[in-house]
């Protein structure tokens, strides 16, 4: 038995179990906030020195050299005439959906005419330069490389920087090949909170971006706090979490096989069904019993679901649309008959994929939209990652000879309130 709860919203105590069930604290703790603290001032100080020392002893690298961990262009060609031609396709499908989908994100510049003359309007353009952290170690992703890396080339973003760590000195192929279909500038074989310190900071070799995403382990994500201010970041990822909202008319091994697809990337992980039919719940927990035994990362599974999964039966799916703007999840499957005309009822959910056919590995790999999603409830005031998220924007001003009277009347006004006396003035100096 998988002993994944059960629980039922008609229970008194129903909503203090759900918090519970919600809670996940992301903060790191002393230790590791000093390692990265140390690693950090290491690197602002040693540069790529630092970076050598602290990938051979971290991932035994073995490196001599600076040289030992940059590679070169030519490399990723390599790596990409290395894979099978049904990788090769799979990557240029899923690069390409995704830059089609990204396309359509791009923000124009924009401005127009007051009354007066005064022209406002805003400037659009992209970051300089980005670092994009792919994970290395226990698993290779390269579908975050192009999540990651296509949109920034979509907005225009001039150089992109990947660094991945490579434990023992491995290069994963397929990392590399996405790298090279996505349009990748520069990559270097560094991981960890040193990865991040240098692209924060700078060292002799690695350039200083303007803006480090992509998701990492534990150190990744402090070094990421803590440099956050001198540059941008995409998010501090909580663990993985999905909540689909059944009606109960799908196949019950479908939806246990989509709790397992969140529940098998880490313990932490979590998978939430929400339906109104009880007995549609039972079918579903045997469905995840007799599955379960045959996956590859079933231990993970259980642990998951044993922690931090729940099948919930709820009133209704009006209530299941209530709970779910509660729980804001990272992914939302909508598995019903209509999913379209119920869209409206949902507005926290960082993906939502609609219909019975939509798994949510699509939305993983190559259905267009970006995977890199709020996690733990941030989806109620954040959205997934775009090509907004590598434009920034600049407001324009050009004021009219009658514009500045009008204008620098107000301001001097309001500028005298403050008593900011030459903010006053020099509004003033432009009236007749």
């Amino acid at each position: 038995m998988t002993d994944i709860r059960k629980l039922d919203t008609a229970a008194a105590d129903f909503l203090p179990q759900l918090d519970a069930l919600l809670t996940w604290e992301s903060v790191s703790d002393r230790s590791v906030n000093d390692t990265v603290l140390e690693i950090i001032d290491q690197v602002r100080a040693r540069g790529d020195d630092a970076l050598v020392e602290f990938s051979n002893r971290f991932d035994q690298c073995g490196a001599s050299s600076m040289a030992d961990l940059i590679i070169p262009p030519q490399r990723l060609q390599q790596a990409w005439d290395s894979i099978p031609a049904e990788q090769q396709q799979a990557l240029e499908h899923a690069a390409e959906r995704v830059r089609r989908y990204a396309e359509r994100q791009k923000m124009a510049s924009w401005d127009y005419l007051d009354e007066e003359g005064t022209l406002l309007g805003q400037q659009v353009t992209a970051l300089d330069r980005v670092g994009l952290y792919v994970p290395g170690g226990k698993a290779a992703y390269p579908s975050s490389v192009i999540m990651n890396a296509v949109p920034a080339k979509v907005a225009g973003v001039a150089e992109l920087i990947m660094v991945v760590p490579t434990p023992g000195g491995a290069l994963n192929e397929l990392v590399l090949a996405a790298a090279r279909v996505s349009g990748v500038d520069r990559v270097f074989t560094i991981g960890g909170a040193q990865a991040v310190a240098a692209l924060a900071y700078g060292t002799q070799s690695v350039p200083a971006v303007d803006k480090i995403v992509g998701p990492g382990n534990i150190y990744v994500a402090t070094a990421k706090r803590h440099v956050f201010g001198q540059v941008g970041i995409d998010m501090i990822a909580g663990p993985s979490e999905i909540l689909i909202i059944c009606d109960g008319q799908t196949e019950p091994d479908w939806i246990a096989m989509d709790l397992f697809s969140q529940a098998e990337h880490d313990e932490d992980a979590q998978s939430i069904l929400l339906c109104p039919d009880a007995a549609f719940i039972d079918r579903v927990e045997a469905a995840i019993d007799r599955l379960l035994p045959g996956m590859e990362r079933r231990e993970i599974i259980a642990s998951a679901l044993r922690q931090r999964g729940a099948l919930i039966h709820c009133r209704d799916l009006d209530q299941a649309a209530e709970l779910c703007n509660r729980i804001a999840p990272e992914h939302l499957e909508l598995s019903l008959a209509d999913p379209q005309a119920y869209l409206p009822k949902i507005r926290h959910a960082g993906a939502i994929f609609m219909g019975r056919y939509t798994s949510e590995p699509l939305g993983d790999y190559c259905a267009g939209p970006n995977h890199v999603l709020p996690t733990s409830r941030t989806a109620r005031f954040s959205s997934p990652l775009g090509v907004y998220d590598f434009q920034k924007r600049s407001s324009l001003i050009m004021a009219s000879a009658q514009g500045a009277q009008s204008l620098g009347r107000t301001a001097s006004i309001l500028a005298r309130g403050e008593g900011l006396t030459a903010h006053a003035r020099s509004a003033e100096y432009r009236l007749k």
